[in-house]
């Protein structure tokens, strides 16, 4: 076979985001003879892609099965003795290099699945994407991504890698590489020694630095791909970063021994076949050349030397390679080493009988029911609610129907597999000036159309208005302004704002906004506002000034729609922040010891009044506050029979209350009661009901006859216990109190009286007339489905 065969059925076609092809395959190593042939050698080195006018990167599952089998067609009458393998890119999320909307499931990014917690459901969908992607003949899985993301702040793998805990990395992508296995994939680890710690230390042609030291890369980065080299990991990518730290200065790992050779193969023992990333980019051919890059690859210890897409740089890495061996560089004997490793590789994926024969679309629809319904339920898995303090959340919470509703969203470029992207590709490959219906309209944004969808589905939800428009580096504009104060409820979406620091200063700025909205009276009155991390959930994972905040980890249609089901409460989200992230929102928490003070009448009264307030106007709206009506002197009883002492936590230098609770003792009954409990909503999950809690338990403990405590009081008639109404609050409520030690097993409803048809009773003529003279007034107080244990 000559070089030619190889071009042959290469050269005119187009594939998609990154899919490479190469003859390797499974062959008796006896056969040596066959392989003495330099170019037949040479061409199981190599994995190429290709461009033409076939293929675009929206290919359809139909098209592409056809390509794939005529590339093996090709294969086999140009005298391949194996089949060609062909990978492909498919890690779900927005990094899909197969995309058809009837045949092939979108299913999350890698770190969407982590926020599942389940290494069972990220199995199944790595099954389910190798099923799909073997159906039109796909043999080489480049996957899965092992990266340990150690700096996520400027790191542009983001949601292609499952987390920044070691463990937690290691964990899902043995599931991933699992579910693939299963299908007969071959799989490759990616991108050693890791990608998730990259510094960009300067311009575009500075090469990324990992400038951790191998000790340090030893204990966190490459624990994943240890622990996918004892599970079977069929090749390793390793990348074209540099590495500088103590006693290491390599310009391109992958063009290093001492990466390659010494630390994956002995350190590492992985005797698989060992990839070389992509030779194109830019840093590389400009500091080294093709050509020479191939020749360092191969002697630093690769195997195959990849070439995405330039049939020139292919060509050059070719007679690179061929100068080499006539140089003295490079033995054949070192080139058949790595022959045999993916000879031994192909042995586990491809046959003739099975390259020729994919199952194609009819295999694709038997797949579809079951696959549709694993992605959804992986969507609704990885939905994740970080915080909602407010409870903001659902919508019909805080909004009537007739309300407007506004929506922020980012200029993002669509996903190369999404359908806006295939509109765009068919728009261009047709030359016609004409644009897409979905974007002939003036007002539509370069980049908005990615959202659209997304402010359609909220309108379809509702009959009041859904008002959606883009914002860009230019900040907040008068309209902008405009819409924020005709909306009731603001939804702001960023997409790695760490990267595109306009969102984040856009986001604090609209925020900002509505914390300062004032009703027509005058009072403070914030305007709800919903933070949506599309993309990186680090966005705002930790700013807790943002009060409701979701993460979908990624904006394809499949995830906008999961993210309007969790907006208008048709589930729950049961999805968490993957890795340590998760842990530091825990330690974020984690309980404070504030300074407990005994309220003081002369001092406290006016700042309690104002926190009833905010307590009351911080309620959700439609539900009962036990507050309403209520004032400071409300909750003295003024009884020398009955002691009461209650407590504050203020804050000193203003005077302000951020929380309040009551105690009172019932002398003849022996009863220590904690009568009420209330925090500045802004303040909650500060652990201040906690440190109110725990100084009242103390002081009613040195009460002396005390014999039990109870939660609530009907003296004064304000809170009679947890309330049996208000539906989560309820189970929120009873949760808190469980977790400081009440038995809520052990409580009964109570009520302060009951007086049937009161409701239609009215005071004596006489009675009413000397009362109203007075000053005075009946009218019912609405509290039977608010009283309970």
């Amino acid at each position: 076979m000559t070089l030619r065969d190889i071009r042959r059925p290469i050269e005119g076609a187009t594939t998609t985001q990154r899919s490479v092809v190469t003859s390797m395959g499974s062959h008796d190593a006896k056969l040596d003879a066959m392989w003495d042939d330099t170019d037949r050698l040479l061409g199981q080195l190599f994995m190429m892609g290709f461009e033409g006018t076939t293929v675009t990167p929206q290919v359809p599952a139909e098209q592409t099965t056809q390509l794939v089998l005529e590339l093996q067609q090709c294969a086999r009458e140009a005298g391949h003795p194996v089949p060609l393998a062909i990978g492909l890119d498919q890690e779900n999320g927005g990094v899909n290099s197969l995309f058809d909307e009837i045949y092939i499931r979108q299913y999350p990014s890698a770190m969407g699945l982590a926020a599942t917690g389940s290494r069972e459901l990220a199995y199944e969908v790595a099954k389910a994407t190798a099923e799909e992607i073997a159906t039109c003949g796909i043999n080489l899985m480049m996957g899965p991504c092992l990266d340990v993301l150690t700096n996520a702040r400027n790191q542009p793998l983001g949601v292609r890698t499952t987390g920044d805990d070691p463990q937690e990395v290691s964990s899902y992508g043995v599931a991933f590489m699992k579910g693939y296995k299963e299908v007969g994939l071959a799989t490759m680890g990616k991108h050693f020694p890791s990608y998730g710690s990259l510094e960009f230390l300067g311009s575009a042609l500075d090469v990324p630095t990992i400038t951790e030291s191998l000790e340090s890369l030893s204990l966190s980065a490459l624990v994943p791909f240890r622990n996918a080299i004892k599970e079977g990991l069929d090749a390793m990518m390793v990348g074209g970063c540099a590495m500088s730290s103590a006693g290491l200065n390599v310009m391109h790992a992958c063009l290093s021994e001492q990466v390659v050779n010494d630390l994956l193969r002995n350190d590492l023992h992985f005797n698989g076949v060992v990839i070389s990333d992509c030779l194109e980019m830019e840093a590389l051919s400009h500091n080294i050349g093709v050509g020479g890059g191939t020749v360092m690859a191969i002697n630093a210890g690769c195997d195959i030397v990849l070439l995405c897409r330039s049939f020139a740089h292919q060509q050059e890495a070719i007679a690179g390679l061929k100068l080499g061996i006539e140089n003295g560089m490079i033995s054949k004997e070192r080139l058949r080493v790595s022959l045999q490793r993916v000879l031994d590789m192909k042995a586990k994926c491809t046959t003739w009988e099975k390259a020729m024969n994919p199952l194609g679309i009819s295999a694709l629809s038997r797949l579809q029911p079951a696959h549709t319904t694993l992605s959804t339920r992986a969507y609704n898995s990885s939905i994740t609610v970080v915080r909602d303090k407010n409870r903001l959340l659902p919508l019909t919470n805080i909004m009537e129907p007739e309300d407007e509703l506004l929506l922020l969203t980012p200029l993002v470029k669509p996903l190369v597999a999404s359908a806006a992207s295939r509109a765009l590709s068919e728009q261009a490959t047709n030359g016609s000036p004409e644009p897409a219906i979905w974007e002939r309209s003036a007002s539509v944004m370069s980049g908005e159309r990615v959202f659209r969808e997304l402010g359609r589905s909220l309108a379809r939800q509702r009959s009041g208005r859904v008002l959606h428009t883009s914002y860009t580096a230019n900040g907040v504009r008068p309209q902008h302004e405009n819409l924020i104060n005709r909306a009731s409820a603001i939804i702001i979406v960023t997409a790695d704002a760490n990267r595109n620091l306009y969102q984040h200063g856009f986001t604090k700025h609209v925020s900002m906004i509505c914390n300062m909205q004032y009703s027509a009276s005058g009072d403070k009155r914030e305007k709800p506002v919903i933070v949506v991390a599309a993309s990186s959930p680090y966005d705002f994972a930790m700013d807790q000034t943002i009060g409701t905040y979701i993460c979908t980890y990624d904006f394809t249609e499949t995830a906008l729609n999961s993210l309007v089901k969790v907006l208008y409460g048709e589930f729950t989200p049961a999805g968490a922040l993957p890795g340590t992230i998760s842990q530091s929102q825990k330690l974020s928490q984690s309980k404070q010891h504030w300074l407990v003070e005994a309220f003081n009448e002369e001092r406290d009264s006016n700042a309690l009044d104002v926190l009833i307030k905010t307590v009351v106007e911080g309620n959700t709206p439609g539900l009962h506050s036990e507050l309403s009506g209520a004032t400071s002197n409300s909750l003295l009883l003024r009884n020398a029979e009955i002691p009461e002492a209650h407590f504050v936590v203020r804050n000193s230098s203003t005077q302000a209350l951020y929380g309040f609770c009551s105690t009172y003792f019932f002398k003849a009954t022996g009863t220590g009661v904690i009568g009420a409990v209330f925090v500045d909503p802004s303040r909650r999950k500060l652990s201040i009901g906690h440190s109110l809690h725990n100084r009242a338990i103390r002081t009613l403990l040195q009460r002396e006859g005390i014999k039990r405590f109870q939660l609530g009081s009907r003296l004064p008639s304000i809170y009679l216990g947890i309330p049996t109404g208000h539906g989560g609050e309820r189970k929120r409520l009873r949760s808190w109190f469980a977790n400081l030690g009440w038995n809520t097993a052990l409580s009964r409803s109570v009520c302060s009286m009951v007086a049937r048809n009161l409701s239609t009773w009215t005071p004596p003529a006489g009675m009413a007339k000397s009362l109203q003279s007075a000053g005075a007034d009946f009218d019912l107080v609405y509290g039977w489905d608010y009283a309970g244990p």
